[in-house]
């Protein structure tokens, strides 16, 4: 190899000297293509097959940093950039729903009048309005009008009660509380616990009727109705918002709980127009309708589909809630050009019966995450979706990314020919503990290709793109940072998410940290053991977890699998799960149940299951069972064999 750069070296040198720079350049160029050609031929098969790929995420990256950019330089706000897309075209529909239409100036007014209303209740910056709403227009109108006045809105998950539902009013330090109606029981039950200096609010979905208001307070009331204050309060003169600017915070998003109390997660302006804009920038267009059935209190909704509408002028309707059988047929009635999904909702919708309506519509491109790569091609091929965006991104993180050309199963990819441009990884870590695995510097190890490992993003301050901004909780936010990652003194994000990348590059999630585990000295991926039973199971609700066997290693695979009807062959289970799984994946135990709990984002929550385990005495209406080795089949786990699996006269 020194020969050959001696002898390119030499012959660029020879080309100066006898025929002038020019052709030295031109020489230059061949010979080092030669070069690359002949001692580095799989570098070079890797940056042809992935170079149109590259590109067209950088020319969208630069398009995101020249908004974010724009936008920074006049120091706006979210109300301030909805007031410019206003402007320019105030009669377009904003937001559909159900059979309301509502225009880009009619949400603004609506909006208006909140900060109106906010200001009269003595919210100023840096105070904290908290939105318990469920999905309508009015969600996305109220929290701009918070922001105008600089306050920042907590949005909080609607299916929180009781003690959850405290934590997250307390942990966010709530001065105001907006709440539907219909939650008003769940708050009655906690509301001996609230601050007394907590002032709440009830609001009414109905049209404004301002020619004749009503009392904020009825009889008997001890509430204001919200609605009724809009009614009564004329719409604030639109000014600049009196906040802290681009970089200052707007929302709080809540984590969705799958394990312990739900955490609040800060989002800034600037990472709001970064998230949308990193969807939108792809393979959107302004003049696409948006079809939304996700909850508006979570990033995918309130701020992805959302955005679309308040930042780069889209129409975005809104569903109150997700239905499979209605996600095409809304689709069509909508005429909507582009839908949003998140989490198991692909499988769900490919479970409904075939229909004529499954392309009756005008969707050319779904975005979202959590399209399972066993089910990618037959969901677009039955629909006939011609693009898909798949990305990937925490709440709090700044680790995003995006499939960008559709390739199955990825879920985004890290250059190979300009890893620098945008600094994210994956790094070894210890499969039990999660902690990095570190050289002899002192820093972390990069994955090879096709090795799993734990995916980070570098953090740069006041870069939307590398910005970490975490939770409201510091201590919470400090356990979500790496220290002296690629050169001692960076930082970076954590995931806690286990990707692979391949040799090209593309990313593909295998699980998250908590839920691997280890058994018969093998690690076990649960998201790949859940895809392989919802494949050979009707696309069934499967949850999968690691539970703890006593006197033996590691952590015994059980699956929750979903029987309603009492169709489910266990036997036929059995065969299929052991041609498609290696024998230490394979679930030892089963619990059949009526339904499984969901997060808001449709992710199945696992930690009570785990917690009662493969106890019958902690089960209650389920029925259990565990893998006979030998007859290679299930059978049914009562008191009886509880007990000899605990004591070992029943081998696993």
């Amino acid at each position: 190899m020194i020969l050959a750069v001696v002898a390119i070296a030499a012959a660029c040198i020879a080309v100066w000297l006898s025929h002038g720079f020019l052709y030295t350049v031109a020489a230059s160029i061949l010979f080092a293509a030669l070069y690359a050609a002949v001692f580095h031929t799989r570098w070079c098969y890797v940056a042809v097959k992935t170079t149109p790929r590259d590109l067209r995420a950088l020319i969208s990256y630069i398009q995101i940093l020249w908004t974010a950019r724009k936008f920074a330089k006049r120091n706006w706000t979210l109300p301030d950039i909805f007031h410019d897309v206003v402007q320019r075209h105030p009669d377009k529909p904003c937001f559909m729903f159900q059979d309301e239409v509502w225009t880009f100036k009619e949400v603004e007014d609506f909006s208006l009048r909140m900060t109106a209303v906010m200001r009269a209740q003595g919210i100023k910056k840096g105070n904290v309005v908290g939105l318990l709403v469920n999905n309508c227009p009015q969600l996305p109108a109220l929290w701009l009008g918070n922001a105008r006045l600089g306050a920042v809105t907590p949005l909080i998950n609607t299916n929180q009660r009781g003690n959850a539902l405290l934590h997250s009013i307390n942990v966010a330090a709530c001065d105001v509380l907006i709440f539907s109606e219909e939650y008003n029981s769940a708050i009655q039950d906690i509301s001996k616990e609230l601050s007394p200096s907590l002032k709440l609010f009830k609001f009414t979905h109905r049209p404004l009727q301002t020619s004749s208001p009503k009392q904020a307070l009825g009889s008997g009331d001890t509430i204001p109705d919200l609605t009724c204050l809009l009614e009564a309060t004329p719409p604030a003169p639109w000014t600049l918002a009196d906040a802290d600017g681009f970089h200052g915070k707007l929302l709080y998003i809540y984590t969705s709980g799958t394990t312990g109390l739900p955490k609040a997660a800060v989002i800034s302006n600037t990472r709001y127009v970064f998230m949308a804009t990193g969807i939108h920038f792809l393979r959107l267009k302004k003049s696409d309708r948006i079809y939304c059935p996700l909850p508006l209190y979570h990033t995918a909704g309130g701020v992805i589909s959302v955005g679309q509408a308040l930042i780069l002028g889209c129409t975005v309707v809104l569903k109150a809630k997700f239905s499979a059988s209605q996600y095409f047929p809304d689709c069509a009635k909508y005429k909507a050009t582009a839908a949003h999904y998140i989490g198991e909702m692909c499988r769900y919708i490919l479970a409904t019966p075939p229909s004529p309506t499954d392309t009756q519509h005008n969707v050319r491109i779904i975005f979202g995450n959590g399209l399972r790569p066993q089910i990618w091609t037959e969901f677009l091929k039955r629909f006939n979706v011609k693009h898909v965006i798949e990305f990937y991104g925490a709440t709090e993180g700044n680790a995003n990314i995006a499939n960008t050309d559709g390739t199955p199963g990825a879920i985004g990819f890290l250059s190979r020919i300009i890893p620098a441009v945008y600094p994210i990884a994956i790094i070894k870590v210890d499969q039990e503990t999660g902690e990095p695995i570190r050289n002899s510097q002192g820093l972390c190890q990069l994955a090879e290709p096709d090795e799993p490992g734990v995916f980070i993003g570098k953090i740069t301050p006041n870069n939307p793109s590398r910005e970490y901004l975490g939770y409201v909780d510091k201590a919470a936010s400090q356990k979500k940072v790496v220290k002296d990652v690629f050169a001692h003194g960076d930082q970076a994000f954590i995931s806690g998410d286990i990707l692979v990348a391949d040799e090209l590059g593309y990313l593909y999630f295998r699980d998250r940290t908590g839920d691997t585990f280890r058994w018969r000295g093998e690690n076990v991926s649960t998201t790949e053991v859940e895809a392989a039973i919802s494949r050979v199971a009707d696309h069934r609700d499967a949850v999968v977890y690691g539970v703890l066997v006593p006197n033996i290693e590691g952590r015994a695979g059980m699956c929750g699998i979903v029987d309603t009807d009492g169709s489910l062959d266990l036997d036929q289970l059995a065969r299929a799960l052991a041609r498609d799984l290696p024998a230490y994946a394979r679930p030892v135990f089963l619990r059949v149940m009526g339904s499984v709990d969901l997060t808001g984002t449709f992710k199945m929550k696992k930690t009570d299951l785990q917690k009662e385990g493969f106890d019958p005495a902690q089960v209650n209406n389920d029925k259990l069972y565990y893998l006979d080795g030998k007859l290679g089949r299930y059978l049914p786990l009562g008191t009886d064999e509880y007990e000899k699996i605990v004591k070992g006269e029943i081998r696993i």
